[in-house]
């Protein structure tokens, strides 16, 4: 996927937090020690492929808009390529992002398409249905 024309990391840094990232020893929660906080990679030319490769949905989704960008609502959308999951995993310091009323409904509608939906928050994870319910996983 490519990014869509006009949208653009900008300030958001979630990937750089949110996201665990094996290639350089990054746990999911604290920030890259190469991220810039305001937007930004100190070693972004020679930055690991997993991170040249990453691009979450916001960027790559033209229905996505503007509001739904994942710094301003805590949480990442992305589909995890093993298991073909639709994932919203969250920001460290906002582990229920996935509950906004904006995000839950995208996250119902997405798994009424038959879509497997979880939300993660550390190494909590929950199930959302089409029926609007949901319920950790195992």
């Amino acid at each position: 996927m490519t990014s869509i024309p006009g949208k653009a990391c900008g300030s958001c840094v979630m990937c750089c937090t949110a996201l665990e990232i094996p290639e350089l020893k990054k746990p999911a929660g604290p920030p890259c020690p190469n991220c810039i906080l305001s937007g930004g990679c100190t070693i972004y030319a020679s930055r690991p492929q997993v991170c040249r490769d990453f691009e979450c949905l916001w960027l790559t989704t033209r229905t996505l808009p503007p509001n739904m960008r994942p710094d301003r609502i805590g949480t990442i959308l992305m589909e995890d390529d093993d298991t073909e999951e639709y994932r919203a995993v969250c920001a460290p310091g906002r582990p229920l992002a996935w509950r906004n009323p904006r995000v839950f409904a995208h996250l119902v509608a997405v798994a009424k398409t038959g879509r497997t939906v979880v939300a993660k928050a550390g190494l909590s994870s929950w199930r959302i249905f089409a029926s609007g319910e949901f319920g950790p996983t195992v």
